[in-house]
């Protein structure tokens, strides 16, 4: 009897062994399969994260997008932006390098051949006039010249005869004044028909001219027309006037308490006043050793060098005198956004082009299952719009003038980096758009 219950007891034993074996088992495969499910719904939200995540300092804009909102791209430039002297002027012509095209005598406008804004050369036709005194000096000329050539053979027949004692010395001397006269007189109607541009060397009875041409007396633009077809004109009345912007310069007033901050040779960064986007450089030359009238501001005088195109004549500028040569990085005020009370500027960057490429990394890597089986299926690349990509780079803006502002860099970008110089606000907007769609 004993033997038997040691034996169930035995039996026991054995059974609650094996159960807790197969408990312990069992909970580690519990806890096992809870890691793994954990970590795959870790990777889950990651990927959401990820997704819903993306980078959200870069935008990117199509060709036809960056048209529409006028996207303007230049570069990080040095500028003189510190150390300078701020002031006003006006552009100016030269007197010697304008003029009127006038006519010499009187006429009613024929034809005009020039508007306000064409080039023209020097003794280019600008319109033609009309008058019948034309004609008729023309035809006093003509009659003069031919009692010259007449009175010449007089002259020259008296003197043979003087010389002969066959006439009186008072013949020849008549004879002689009268060849004078008409010397001089034909002279003087000579001139006249030259100055108004007509060629007497060529003239005859048969090619006498009832119109005249006006031509331009200097090489450069009309700047303004005076009359009109049919209108008459009093001599030396302005018909058109032509400036030369070949020689245009610019008179800076400076006051009296910074005119000995200037010297000759110094450099001038200036720009128009109503339209500060563009800056032209001009050397000063000169400076006046007399205020300017009803001001206690000195003219001081610059030649604007390089592309003079879309400068006239009387325009407002806005300029700094450099006063030492050191400069700094600068960009176009228009460059610079503000978000957050942070200053930006944007760079277009290839980073489109990197996530892309580790997007495909991440594909790759995920063709494997837990096992490190590949699976069979090919995932199709997704379709990604062409378009230039935009990064938003955190700067620290300093000193501000001509339309330039001062900037750190507060992130390092690669060198010759391309600015968005114009629409940066545009490309802001778009990107906080994105950020608060993906908040969402």
């Amino acid at each position: 009897m004993k033997s038997n219950v040691q034996e169930f007891k035995n039996i026991k034993n054995k059974i609650m062994s094996k159960n807790k074996i197969f408990i312990a088992a069992l909970a580690t495969s519990i806890v096992f399969v809870s890691c793994n499910s954990n970590k795959t719904e870790t990777h889950g939200e990651e990927t959401e994260h990820h997704d819903e995540h993306e980078n959200t300092n870069t935008a990117m804009l199509t060709a036809e997008q960056m048209k529409s909102i006028k996207i303007e791209l230049g570069s990080i430039e040095k500028k003189q932006l510190t150390a300078s002297l701020k002031a006003n002027g006006i552009l100016k012509v030269p007197n010697q390098n304008k003029a009127n095209a006038t006519a010499s005598l009187g006429g009613v406008i024929k034809s005009i051949l020039v508007q306000t804004g064409n080039t023209v050369n020097q003794g280019q036709i600008i319109a033609t006039i009309t008058n019948n005194s034309f004609i008729t000096l023309q035809e006093e000329f003509l009659s003069v010249s031919s009692k010259a050539e007449l009175a010449q053979l007089e002259f020259a027949r008296q003197k043979e005869l003087e010389q002969g004692n066959a006439t009186a010395l008072k013949n020849l001397q008549s004879a002689e004044a009268e060849l004078k006269t008409l010397k001089a007189k034909r002279a003087s109607l000579q001139k006249q028909l030259e100055l108004i541009g007509i060629n007497t060397e060529t003239l005859t009875s048969e090619n006498m001219q009832s119109a005249v041409s006006i031509t331009s007396p200097i090489s450069g633009a009309i700047s303004n027309v005076m009359v009109n077809i049919g209108s008459y004109v009093d001599a030396n009345n302005p018909i058109a006037e032509i400036v030369d912007n070949s020689q245009l310069h610019l008179d800076l007033y400076v006051y009296e308490k910074d005119l000995q901050k200037l010297k000759v040779g110094q450099t001038i960064h200036f720009t128009l006043t109503n339209n500060p986007g563009k800056e032209y450089d001009a050397d000063v030359y000169a400076i006046s050793n007399t205020f300017e009238q009803n001001t206690k501001a000195v003219a001081v005088h610059a030649m604007v060098k390089g592309n003079k195109q879309g400068l006239i004549d009387g325009m407002s500028i806005t300029a700094l005198v450099s006063l030492e040569n050191a400069t700094v990085d600068a960009v176009p005020a228009n460059a610079i956004v503000n978000h957050e009370g942070q200053d930006y500027i944007f760079i277009v960057t290839d980073a489109h082009k990197e996530e892309e490429h580790h997007g495909e990394t991440e594909t790759a890597e995920h063709k494997h299952d837990e096992h490190g089986h590949e699976h069979s299926e090919k995932e199709e690349p997704e379709h990604k719009e062409e378009g230039t990509t935009f990064e938003k780079i955190p700067i620290r803006k300093g000193t501000t003038d001509v339309g330039y502002s001062e900037i750190t860099l507060l992130k390092e970008i690669p060198a010759n980096s391309k600015v968005v110089v114009n629409g940066a606000f545009f490309i802001l907007a778009k990107m906080n758009n994105k950020g608060e769609g993906h908040a969402h």
